[in-house]
């Protein structure tokens, strides 16, 4: 038998031969840069991305139900509703645990009933997540109707409860209230203002589900829900006052019009209208344009030339400083003055005026005679101090601040214009807030769209007695022979003082276009209410502040002092004298 003879390693020709450096090396390099590669990766996943892999493991099993707050409600101040969010309730199935648990066909064909669809688009539903995970059945229903699923015992048919917004009094209060979107977040109004004190904070609830998406374990946040706020708001008068504007300013063909109703004793804004207005339940039928148009709250975010409304103050001013005193005459013939070459006049030759008859008559010659006599800066201040140029603090989004320029920059013709209204500018607001020193012995008091639960603290800026003498000016300037004549009520004794200021078009006044005021208060020996009422562009024949919106004026009062319950303080109705005469302003 042969035997097998080793072979030395030198002398094998396969063996013997030798590699080519470079390939070992390679070789090695390779195999360092995969280990390396294995080692970043390694510290990628663990360290470096360790909580996003965490998350999306957790998304296999786990899951954060929010659970939203309910909106606190927006109320009047006796505590009707005026905005409140109903629960509703999203339904969603589970098709692995609805088998699990046996659901029939009876309780899915019940199912369908409630959600309002048919047992097939349910099934089709169903079929289209296949054998996991859990999908939304129909649209969300009434809460009532959720509960009624609840009822129904289905293993795998879950609730979670939502909330919608509801405006109960529609367009009444829309430019107070405002809306949320649909995240259930303030948009415009009180809604947006208080939206942090009205949302509340938002609860969860955390699941964890086992390999058939069935519920095993988990824990809850429960939400805090939002406050309420209560508005200063009287319903009654803002419903009232809001339908009164309506018909208004379609009477007059007019453009626009807003009303204010303050609570004279308390700055507190009892009723606040403005038209065009819309329906915050319908707005989504709105264009973008016609929304902004809509809900704008031109009461506080638009500003104008008040015109004669400003009168009083000027008066006031006068008798503050001292130049003059009710009886003073002033000569305004021939019924005009020039001023620096330009040439401002009234509607005719009102001769010798009494400062009472100034008022009484809107006399722009009379009150640019005032101001001559007084100092510009001293003007400014007291201008300055009843809230011009300033913004109302009432916590209301985009309220406007008006115009009042430094009075270093006055021109004299400027000095003249302001005694008479031309030349700055106010909102609504403004002016009512304006005029409650003359209802509280020249106490300023601050507005207020929430209900007070303390007295404000007010700013004297005039003496009692100035106040009380422009009060009873108001009183005449309402009177029959009064420019303001056709704000008198039945039963209750005003004053107030009527305006109408051309529209300034660019650089130039409107040649045709007005904007018709009335402010004033009642009952005049101890005021319980301003109003102050104001006509854009009345188109209808007559726009004079006296024909246009003293009636309007009148009307409210009228019906918001029956409302709060105050007693008539006059025995015989008024006697209004039908001239057809108005003694108001017009820019000439």
């Amino acid at each position: 038998m042969s035997r097998v003879r080793p072979v030395a390693y030198a002398t094998s020709p396969l063996l013997a031969s030798k590699a080519p450096v470079w390939r070992s090396r390679f070789v090695l390099v390779m195999l360092a840069l995969v280990f390396l590669g294995l080692i970043v990766r390694a510290a990628y996943v663990q360290v470096f991305s360790n909580e996003f892999f965490q998350t999306e493991g957790e998304k296999r099993y786990a899951r954060t139900v929010d659970l939203p707050a309910n909106r606190g409600k927006v109320l009047d101040r006796n505590g009707l509703i005026l905005a409140s969010s109903v629960p509703f309730a999203i339904v969603s199935a589970n098709p692995s645990e609805l088998k699990a648990g046996g659901a029939t066909a009876g309780d899915l064909a019940r199912l369908a009933e409630l959600l309002g669809i048919t047992l097939k688009d349910l099934n089709d539903k169903l079929a289209s997540l296949g054998s996991f995970g859990q999908v939304r059945v129909g649209r969300p229903v009434e809460w009532e109707i959720g509960q009624q699923i609840q009822a129904l015992g289905i293993h795998g048919v879950y609730l979670e409860k939502g909330y919608k917004r509801q405006y109960p009094e529609g367009p009444a209060v829309s430019h107070i209230v405002g809306f949320t979107n649909l995240e259930d977040k303030g948009q415009e109004g009180i809604e947006a203002a208080y939206d942090a004190k009205l949302a509340g904070v938002a609860g969860s609830r955390r699941e964890i589900n086992n390999r058939l998406e069935q519920t095993i374990e988990g824990y809850e946040v429960a939400p805090v829900d939002g406050s309420d706020v209560h508005l200063a708001i009287d319903s009654k008068v803002q419903f009232f006052t809001n339908r009164k504007l309506l018909e208004q300013v379609q009477a007059h063909k007019a453009k626009a019009g807003s009303v204010v109703v303050l609570d004279a004793r308390t700055g507190e804004i009892l009723a606040l209208a403005n038209y065009p207005n819309y329906d915050p339940a319908e707005r989504s039928r709105l264009t973008r344009d016609e929304l902004y148009h809509r809900s704008r709250n031109r009461a506080l975010t638009d500003v104008f030339e008040p015109g004669s409304v400003m009168k009083p103050l000027t008066v006031a001013m006068a008798l503050e400083a001292g130049v003059v005193n009710p009886r003073t005459v002033i000569n305004t013939h021939p019924g005009h003055i020039m001023v620096t070459g330009a040439r401002l006049s009234d509607v005719r030759n009102f001769g010798n005026l009494t400062v009472e008859g100034i008022i009484q008559k809107s006399s722009n010659v009379g009150t640019t005679k005032l101001a001559q006599m007084m100092e510009s800066s001293y003007m400014w201040e007291v201008l300055s101090a009843v809230g011009f140029g300033e913004r109302p603090q009432i916590g209301f989004p985009a309220v406007a601040s008006g115009s009042l320029r430094p009075w270093k920059t006055w021109r004299p013709v400027e000095k003249a214009t302001m005694s008479y209204g031309y030349g700055l500018s106010a909102s609504l607001l403004q002016m009512a807030r304006a005029y409650t020193v003359f209802a509280n012995d020249g106490v300023l008091l601050p507005a207020s769209l929430i209900r007070r639960e303390q007295p404000p603290v007010g700013v004297q800026v005039f003496s009692p007695k100035t106040a009380r003498a422009v009060l009873k000016m108001l009183q005449m300037a309402a009177a029959p022979g009064g420019s303001g004549q056709r704000a008198q009520t039945v039963g209750y004794s005003v004053g107030g003082k009527s305006g109408t200021a051309r529209k300034q078009i660019g650089k130039h006044y409107a040649a045709n276009k007005y904007r018709s005021w009335f402010v004033g208060l009642a009952p005049i020996e101890n005021p319980r209410i301003i109003v102050a009422v104001m006509i854009d562009e009345p188109s209808a024949g007559q726009y004079y502040g006296g024909a246009v919106a003293a009636p309007l004026f009148s009307q409210v009062v009228q019906q918001t002092l029956r409302l709060l319950g105050v007693q008539p303080d006059m025995d015989v109705k008024p006697q209004i004298v039908a001239s057809g005469v108005d003694d108001e302003e017009v820019l000439q």
